[in-house]
């Protein structure tokens, strides 16, 4: 049996991957009128008072919602709320599993931008905050800007900014491996979808030298741009003038990062890039071009998406941990600052004694990478002054 089958089977097995669990007992009437009416009113008379106590009081200092609308869930493209119900649920596993976060599946009906800015808006007093998932571009950006404006809980869309962490983490640790610099490398990003230009902002905010972000078009410029998240990012990147298709932008360049479609990098696109080249292919289940290939080319260190590599660029590495930080910081955003502290201490995590061209990136299963990840983003919430508890 493949894994497919057996996950079908264990998904028939389990019918929910999440089930309520109380905390409060009730066995008897006592218990009862304390867990609920008539002792309960008192509770929400302090909350009526002093709606922050909502976090002292109930859950919500807690609980984030998981949100989408099934258009771009785990490369399967526009499958439905329904369908992607499975992933949210999964995700809700791993914000337990890894960070003691509990949440809450919201599959929403709807792909109108405004309705569900609206809808979570109107349900944003249930959580201490938002993690979007799996919604395709370009809505995807004013979703997450939108419900910024409107909620003061962090809002926070991991396609975008945790795949762009987790990036900018192995891409730190594989560049000590080969000497270079991250203020004089120039990367390739293929794929101009939400992560691929979360990875751009993000690397660049790092202090990146260069990038030149590729659709299935070339590179991006403002005259090819096609739609504004796009044509706002050309107009920030490719300081190098590239023009042209993917294999003209690899030509010398030091970092290949792939979160496109199979298949689109051979091993002379590698062959042409920059002395000791780093190739992070992320597309799943078939990356832009197979690990072995890209070594077999020259590639000094490879990454991929994938579980069934070495250096797996895992999301899971960042949003529990991230989570866990800002809910205890009780933050009302997820800045730059706290995404930043993340990244270096996912990097970080790796000691320098142990770090190899197969081992840049912590493993999912590293208990430490979760802790540092939240102690990090907790201080750097209070430091940049968006925590409310320190």
């Amino acid at each position: 049996m493949n894994i497919a089958e057996e996950s079908l089977k264990k998904h028939y097995e389990w019918r929910g991957k999440l089930e309520t669990r109380a905390r409060a007992e009730v066995k008897d009437t006592a218990s009862l009128s304390l867990a609920y009416t008539p002792g309960v009113a008192e509770a929400c008379l302090e909350i009526q008072k002093k709606p922050e106590l909502s976090y002292e009081l109930t859950r919500r200092w807690n609980t984030v919602a998981v949100v989408t609308d099934g258009t771009a869930v785990l490369g399967l493209g526009d499958i439905g709320p329904e369908a992607g119900m499975p992933v949210m649920e999964g995700k809700a596993v791993l914000f337990k599993t890894f960070g003691n976060v509990d949440a809450i599946p919201l599959c929403v009906r709807s792909k109108d931008a405004g309705e569900i800015i609206r809808t979570v808006e109107l349900l944003g007093g249930s959580f201490g905050g938002i993690n979007l998932e799996d919604i395709s571009a370009p809505r995807c950006f004013e979703i997450e800007r939108e419900l910024e404006k409107r909620l003061d809980i962090p809002v926070f869309h991991d396609d975008q900014h945790g795949t762009a962490i987790v990036v900018g983490a192995a891409l730190l640790n594989a560049l000590k491996l080969v000497g270079k610099k991250l203020s004089d490398v120039r990367a390739v990003i293929n794929g101009a979808g939400s992560a691929g230009i979360a990875i751009a902002e993000f690397l660049t905010g790092l202090g990146l030298g260069d990038v030149a972000v590729c659709d299935r078009k070339g590179v991006l410029d403002k005259d090819n741009a096609g739609n504004a998240a796009k044509a706002e990012i050309a107009a920030k990147t490719n300081k190098a003038g590239v023009k042209g298709k993917l294999e003209d932008a690899m030509k010398g360049a030091d970092v290949f990062i792939g979160v496109s479609a199979p298949g689109v990098v051979n091993e002379d696109m590698v062959r042409s890039m920059a002395k000791d080249p780093l190739v992070f292919t992320m597309s799943n289940p078939i990356p832009e071009i197979l690990p072995e290939k890209a070594l077999h080319a020259g590639a000094a260190v490879v990454g991929t998406g994938s579980s069934q590599y070495k250096n797996q660029i895992n999301n899971v590495l960042a949003f529990p941990g991230i989570f866990r930080g800002a809910l205890d910081a009780r933050a009302s955003d997820i800045n730059l600052d706290m995404m930043t502290a993340a990244c270096r201490a996912i990097a970080d995590t790796v000691p320098e004694d142990k770090l190899t061209a197969e081992y840049i990136i912590p493993y999912a299963f590293d208990k430490d990478v979760h802790k540092n990840v939240a102690a990090a983003v907790k201080l750097a919430a209070v430091k940049s002054g968006v925590a409310r508890i320190k």
